[in-house]
């Protein structure tokens, strides 16, 4: 008898899960946008030689190619400055997203450099600073969380559900979950 219970109980949670379906959750450019800003500024040494710094990051969605941008300003200072003030410009950097669910995050990865502009920049410092760029987009988007699911996102009505898809619209993120069966 007690086996007889425990499998139409198991019976009921699969036809469950097989009527709830695939279900949506939005996240906001907005959303996002804090999610990003709680890592900034962004200050770091490179190679020993570089004071590195990132500050005002600046949230743009990529639907045409399912990524997230962030430009933001960049500032270079060489460590032995001997009255080199550095330099500045604008940095953007983009990543994919994706959900890990073992953290309960959606993540930044596949980092990549878009764009470097950097007023005056001498010529001899254009491959160190893509260097630096490199460098600072996988520091900075290498599995960054910039969301955090709420408890209930992997679990609904007693069913286990998790990330299918992802899709980047102009103003939110689309995140599908399925039920797991």
């Amino acid at each position: 008898m007690k086996r007889l219970v425990i499998l139409i109980t198991v019976l009921l949670a699969a036809a469950c899960a097989s009527l709830l379906g695939p279900r949506d959750i939005d996240v906001p450019l907005a959303r996002l946008q804090e999610g990003m800003e709680r890592r900034f500024p962004y200050n770091q040494r490179y190679l020993g030689l570089f004071d590195v710094s990132a500050t005002n990051p600046r949230l743009a969605l990529q639907p045409d190619v399912n990524r997230i941008a962030a430009t933001m300003d960049l500032s270079v200072t060489p460590v032995l400055a001997f009255g080199n003030a550095g330099v500045r410009g604008a940095l953007t950097l983009s990543g994919v997203p994706r959900v890990d669910t073992a953290r309960g995050m959606l993540v930044l990865g596949d980092p990549r450099v878009e764009d470097i502009r950097i007023a005056g920049l001498d010529h001899g410092y254009g491959a160190q600073i893509a260097g630096i760029a490199s460098f600072v987009a996988a520091q900075l988007l290498g599995d960054l969380p910039v969301y955090t699911f709420a408890p209930g996102a992997f679990r609904y009505a007693g069913v286990s559900f998790a990330p299918v898809k992802i899709v980047t619209r102009p103003d939110r993120l689309v995140v599908t979950f399925a039920p797991v069966k």
